[in-house]
């Protein structure tokens, strides 16, 4: 097969349907062959940057997502998505057209390079945000474009592909038989030995639990601990990223842990207990409140293919396999009662719907608009009230939580779109983040979807604001005609839009039937923000700026009300 058609063909063996990303002379002769074979279906989009965003967001709800982009400038463009999706653990192809292997070979100048005789700045570059990186010649085609999918799908990170314009065409010896994405087996005696040693330690303990992270997702393997929390009565709880993965109406579900920012009760079942197993735990600020957070130091720390068990560490096991032979091997406890956290939702409470729209009602609105199978998406800044909210069964959280970079979630939003065209979609965003990837809205557009797009204008960066700048300009953005803008970037569109000033209005928006690409933009004050938000900005500056930082000057900072503030804590 020709190089080109031979990737394109292992793409589509791997359960990619749809390629995202910006021509380029470069990546051309690619794009040909797929415009030629039909195989997959081209996404442009409106930069490199949302093509990252929206391959991340593909690959959460498909497994495995792809994007295309041209040499140099299109590759570093990106850098910045691929990178999140090494930090939130997605599995993600970066395919970037480059220079001509014979202008390698010769030394020959060309554009989109820093002119210098060096080509290899930019596959250096992806090597610090990706598991694996190659330039694809005549000789390693076929055996680099296999290892670098199947090290993306069985690692859950990106990889990196150099693809030079002109072997594109160049026929080559491919195997005949399908690409299978299959985890390596596990080597018997480590997995009988990990197997073991769990089993003794939950089944001795008087009080076990569970704690996950994103990475019980990303491997799959969710199904297999709720079994094994059925099978020993123990309490599930999640980190904040992880939100979603597992079930919030189920009787042992716990809440969100994170140290002292835990939902009531959740820091005692995590910290107490005895028989602590733990999925991919990653700590940082944003997950563990601050550093606040403190395991019981004989937790068991499972990975996606090691565990540590006391002093052991099980290396060439699979996360799946050791689940599956835990649950077979522990017995079975007898019934306990879990503590349950409360909900922080503040619905029932009453409200005036002729009053000016604020955050708690916005908040108490959005959870009677959740349903189940919802696919919901936050962003850095005031959304991350959703975190506090009890998601219905079979909703899907996508978040950039770790990476934390804004403007993610609009290009996600198309990738998961495309992925999941049939779900329904909620964009939950601030007018800062938005503003950044905002153009992506017209490739929604453009392919017909139909998301729900809930953005609070309230004059720029309130999150920000809490850490410092209450009233500073730095803070402040440009105020757009937001609703309007469906209109803007498709004139023929049949979206919605609606704008909203008061809890009435946002009500008889969120009313309105999803048929369509709904718009709601609600107008707030700039200095009203949920009290935990708030909370978390001001302690993120103590960390960020330490004693001596502008923190500390009189008013620089937007904080909660005080008795707000007491209630957080």
């Amino acid at each position: 097969m020709k190089i080109g058609d031979f990737l394109l063909r292992r793409l589509e063996e791997a359960g990619v349907r749809h390629l995202f990303g910006v021509p380029g002379d470069y990546n051309l002769t690619v794009l040909q062959q797929l415009h030629d074979t039909g195989s997959m279906e081209w996404i442009g989009t409106t930069g490199e940057l949302a093509a990252s965003y929206a391959a991340d967001g593909y690959a959460r709800l498909n497994g495995l997502g792809a994007l295309l982009v041209t040499n140099g400038v299109g590759a570093l463009s990106s850098i910045n998505g691929v990178a999140g999706s090494y930090a939130e653990h997605v599995p993600v192809i970066c395919i970037s057209g480059s220079i001509p292997l014979r202008s390698i070979d010769r030394g020959l100048g060309m554009h989109h390079t820093m002119a210098d005789g060096n080509f290899d700045h930019f596959i250096d570059a992806y090597k610090h945000v990706t598991v694996a990186q190659t330039r694809l010649t005549p000789r390693n085609a076929a055996a680099e474009i296999d290892r670098l999918i199947l090290t993306a799908w069985r690692e859950k990170l990106p990889v990196y592909i150099e693809f030079p314009s002109d072997i594109a065409y160049l026929d080559i010896e491919v195997p005949a038989g399908p690409l299978v994405l299959a985890e390596h087996s596990s080597d018997p005696e480590r997995l009988r030995s990990c197997i073991a040693a769990i089993a003794g330690r939950l089944a001795a303990a008087t009080s076990p639990a569970i704690l996950v992270d994103t990475d019980a997702d990303r491997f799959g393997v969710a199904s297999e601990l709720l079994k094994l929390a059925e099978r020993i009565q123990a309490p599930l709880a999640v980190i904040n990223a992880a939100k979603g993965v597992i079930n919030e109406s189920l009787p042992l579900y716990a809440g969100i842990y994170g140290g002292a920012a835990s939902e009531p009760g959740v820091r005692e079942t995590i910290e107490h207990s005895d028989g602590l197993f733990v999925v991919g735990y990653r700590p940082i600020e944003v997950t563990t409140g601050d550093f606040t957070a403190a395991l019981p130091p004989d937790t068991i720390h499972a990975r996606g293919h090691s565990v540590d068990v006391g002093h052991d560490n099980f290396q060439a096991v699979t996360l799946r396999e050791v689940l599956r032979g835990v649950i077979e091997a522990v017995p079975q406890a007898a019934n306990r009662t879990p503590h349950r956290a409360a909900t922080a939702s503040a619905a029932g409470l009453a409200v005036d719907g002729s009053a000016r729209l604020t955050q708690a009602t916005y908040w108490q609105a959005i959870q009677g608009y959740l349903r189940p199978g919802d696919v919901l998406y936050v962003d850095n800044g005031t959304s991350f009230s959703l975190l506090g909210l009890k998601l219905p069964p079979h909703c899907t959280f996508i978040g950039s939580i770790n990476w934390g970079s804004i403007g993610y979630s609009v290009g996600a939003l198309l990738g998961a779109l495309t992925a999941a065209p049939d779900r329904r979609h909620l964009l939950l965003i601030g007018d800062g983040s938005f503003q950044v990837t905002a153009q992506e809205l017209s490739t929604i557009l453009h392919h017909d979807h139909k998301p729900v797009i809930l953005l609070i204008n309230n004059g720029g960066y309130t999150i920000e604001r809490g850490y410092i700048g209450k009233t500073e300009p730095y803070n402040d953005i440009a105020n757009w005609s937001y609703a309007n803008l469906p209109k803007v970037l498709r004139p023929d569109t049949t979206a919605q839009s609606f704008v909203v000033r008061t809890g009435e209005e946002l009500e008889n928006a969120l009313s309105a039937p999803n048929d369509r690409l709904i718009f709601v933009e609600s107008i707030m004050d700039p200095r009203d923000a949920p009290a935990a938000i708030l909370r978390s900005s001001n302690l993120g500056a103590e960390l960020d700026y330490g004693p001596t930082g502008p923190q500390h000057r009189d008013g620089l900072q937007l904080r909660p009300p005080a008795t707000a503030a007491r209630q957080a804590l």
